[in-house]
C-alpha cells in the first residue's frame, strides 16, 4: 500500500463528492430557455458520479485505508468553490466545467500514481473516470459555444 496512492484516491473521492453537490444545486436552480436541456443533464450526471464515487470509496477500503466523510471535511479536501444558489445558466455551466477540470486533474494524477506502483486496477478505474470527465468536459464546454 502506498499513502501516495490512498491520498490521492481520497482527494479523487472529496473532488467527486464536491462535484456531486455542485452540479446536484445546478439541477435545482437552473432557470431560463435552458432549463429542460440542463436540467436532464445536469441529473444524468449526478446520478452517474453518485454510483461512482461508491466505487471508488470502496477501492480505498480495498487497498486498506479508510475512505474520507463528513460534507466539511470533504468540501475541505477538496477545495471546489461552491457556487451561489442564484448563478445564472451560463454561469452554472462554467463553474461546472472547472471544477471537471479540477477533479480530471486529480483523476490523472491518481492514475499516473498507480500506475507507477503497477496497481493496474486502480489505474483502470482512473483511466475509465477520465473518459467519463473527459465526456463531461467536452458536453458542458459545447454548451457554451
Amino acid at each position: 500500500m502506498s499513502q501516495q496512492l490512498i491520498d490521492a484516491l481520497r482527494l479523487v473521492v472529496a473532488d467527486t463528492y464536491a462535484l456531486i453537490g455542485q452540479t446536484h444545486i445546478c439541477h435545482w436552480n437552473v432557470r431560463g430557455p435552458s432549463f429542460f436541456s440542463l436540467h436532464t443533464a445536469f441529473e444524468e450526471q449526478y446520478t452517474e458520479l453518485f454510483t461512482a464515487v461508491d466505487e471508488i470509496a470502496e477501492r480505498i477500503r480495498a487497498k486498506g485505508s479508510l475512505a474520507p466523510g463528513g460534507l466539511a471535511n470533504l468540501a475541505q479536501m477538496s477545495g471546489i468553490e461552491e457556487i451561489t444558489e442564484d448563478a445564472v445558466a451560463r454561469d452554472m455551466v462554467e463553474h461546472l466545467v472547472k471544477a471537471n477540470d479540477k477533479l480530471l486533474g486529480d483523476l490523472k494524477a491518481a492514475r499516473d500514481c498507480s500506475g507507477d506502483l503497477g496497481d493496474s486496477e486502480t489505474e483502470d478505474l482512473m483511466i475509465a473516470r477520465i473518459q467519463v470527465h473527459e465526456k463531461n468536459g467536452w458536453m458542458l464546454k459545447s454548451y457554451l459555444e
